[in-house]
């Protein structure tokens, strides 16, 4: 976190879903990853990146105890605000939003950044990149070429996708003051998004633009996900920054 005087910018990180196809019973941001949760890894990340200057956590409904006894335990070092999440991703973001709506109307809040808790080994460097790119032009999302995406050509065979197309990660940040007025409009015509991007995307006329993202920042999603990403991690803080 710095500290400054002007606009700052915060960072969210989403942790209000449910962890079926992981395996969890519950809440997989909860799952522990490399000797910590999944979720401080991603809380981690943001609060460490000078760029941010607020860091809000977004905890299901029924589990601020929790959210609150990790982040004591886990995340002491951060001052971390908590929100409880809606019933869908798009919910959990216009309740950041709302929490937010006073300072981003002020100008004291410039750029919002969201995160997935699922996405527990994006780095620092992907967030200074998504705040200083949504700064400059608006918005910014973190994608990745297809390379394993096919087409069927009229003569049945398969070749590459090629063209824009993109695989989407996070964090993904906007300007606060147009994707603030984005999810109002949302709001009253009823629309639910799957990601922030879409709901930028139709309700705002804000640039998005899509930097390089990183194949070791994907969402765990399957139990072998669990594995993978706790020995990238181990392997990341092997030294003295390790979790013990």
């Amino acid at each position: 976190m710095r500290a400054t005087t002007g606009p700052t910018a915060v960072g969210v990180v989403l942790a209000a879903g449910m962890g079926t196809r992981v395996g969890a019973d519950g809440n997989k941001a909860y799952l522990p990853l490399a000797g910590r949760s999944m979720v401080s890894w991603s809380v981690r990340a943001v609060a460490e990146t000078p760029d941010i200057d607020r860091t809000v956590l977004v905890f299901r409904r029924g589990e601020r105890v929790t959210a609150q006894r990790l982040l004591s335990d886990e995340v002491d070092s951060a001052t971390v605000e908590l929100v409880e999440g809606g019933d869908t991703r798009h919910g959990s973001e216009f309740n950041v939003l709302r929490h937010l709506a006073d300072d981003i109307e002020s100008g004291a809040v410039d750029v919002v950044l969201i995160h997935d808790a699922a996405r527990p080994l994006a780095g620092t460097d992907l967030m200074r990149t998504a705040v200083a790119t949504a700064r400059e032009f608006g918005g910014a999302i973190p994608g990745l070429s297809p390379g394993d995406v096919l087409r069927e050509a009229p003569d049945g065979s398969l070749a590459p996708v090629g063209g824009t197309l993109v695989r989407v990660q996070t964090p993904q940040a906007f300007r606060a003051a147009p994707l603030l007025a984005a999810y109002r409009a949302a709001d009253a015509e009823g629309f639910d998004g799957t990601d922030t991007s879409a709901c930028v995307q139709r309700f705002s006329d804000i640039d998005v633009h899509v930097f390089d993202g990183a194949a070791t920042n994907f969402k765990v999603t399957f139990p072998h996900d669990i594995e993978v990403a706790a020995r990238l991690l181990r392997d990341r803080f092997s030294g003295d920054d390790a979790p013990r």
